[in-house]
């Protein structure tokens, strides 16, 4: 029995989400025998110039368009991803991190209302005060402020928020593909330039962590990349959106299971909080998904 296209689509970016988490637990373990900036930056340029070549067309088109829009999302993907590393090498809690850094898919509205204007449902509104009271929960963990992890992940997603409302907007002019090799070769070629100035590099590193870093850059990189691309152009946007908020649950349950975290009253309150926001942020999405859903039982 075939799948539908949606159904197939579904499935996909169900594994999608599963692979994203999964590079969480690959990023950790290559962290433990390498720089965070010089392992976001070779496993970013590695994934980059995986996708350059079948990119390579649309990139020699886009040097003849103009590669510098283009040159200054990466540099904003850089930054994003370089305060996400340091929040992962400093955090204590994987499965908080990842929570805290979904909170970028609740800012989106608002970053898109403070740059171009964009008007948004009243559901994403009522969004962000659930987010930042489960935020203000987290903080409450460790006294009544964030801690250094903490933080590096909440300007992780302040910045993804940004790059997430710009990329929209360029990706109507410029191929998927094209836009995302380009931008990971940036972000690959910063996060090295990045720890060549500040990190100091070791001497050696074990073949385990070079397995986690190629896992990082082949899998939960290109691979998920290229996945997500292929199934979100058969998929309706209500599908993608709620599948999608599925990522932090499964990195905080891979943490639970592999690194034995137990997330505190505070920590579980704080979480449920922010992907409450995450739902009713994409309830313009998921509306319409409800609404299938409901003529479907009642047949």
């Amino acid at each position: 029995m075939s799948l539908s296209p949606s159904a197939r689509a579904d499935l996909l970016l169900l594994f999608v989400t599963m692979i994203a988490a999964a590079g969480w637990i690959f990023s950790k373990e290559a962290l433990q025998e390498m720089p965070p900036l010089l392992f976001i930056g070779v496993r970013f340029l590695l994934a980059g110039l995986v996708l350059l070549i079948p990119a390579f067309r649309g990139c020699q088109a886009l040097f003849k368009q103009g590669l510098l829009p283009v040159l200054r999302l990466g540099l904003l993907m850089t930054g994003a991803l370089l305060c996400w590393i340091m929040g992962l090498y400093q955090g204590n809690h994987l499965g908080e991190g990842a929570f805290i850094t979904s909170l970028g898919v609740v800012l989106v509205p608002l970053m898109a209302w403070l740059i171009y204007r964009e008007r948004s449902p009243l559901s994403t509104w009522l969004s962000l005060p659930v987010a930042i009271f489960g935020l203000g929960l987290l903080s409450l963990e460790g006294g009544t402020s964030l801690a250094a992890g903490q933080l590096w992940f909440l300007c992780a997603a302040l910045l993804f928020s940004v790059h997430f409302v710009l990329v929209s907007r360029m990706a109507l002019v410029v191929p998927a593909l094209v836009l995302t090799a380009i931008q990971l070769s940036v972000v690959g070629l910063g996060g090295i330039l990045a720890s060549a100035l500040v990190e100091s590099w070791p001497d050696e590193i074990s073949h385990t962590a070079i397995g986690w870093l190629l896992a990082s850059a082949f899998i939960a990189t290109s691979l998920r990349f290229a996945i997500q691309t292929y199934a979100q152009s058969l998929a309706p946007a209500s599908h993608v959106a709620l599948i999608m908020t599925l990522e932090p649950v499964w990195a905080a349950l891979l943490a639970a299971m592999i690194y034995a975290e137990v997330m505190s009253p505070l920590q579980l309150g704080g979480c449920s909080l922010i992907f409450m926001a995450m739902l009713a942020s994409r309830w313009r999405w998921l509306k319409p998904l409800f609404r299938s859903l409901r003529s479907r039982n009642r047949r």
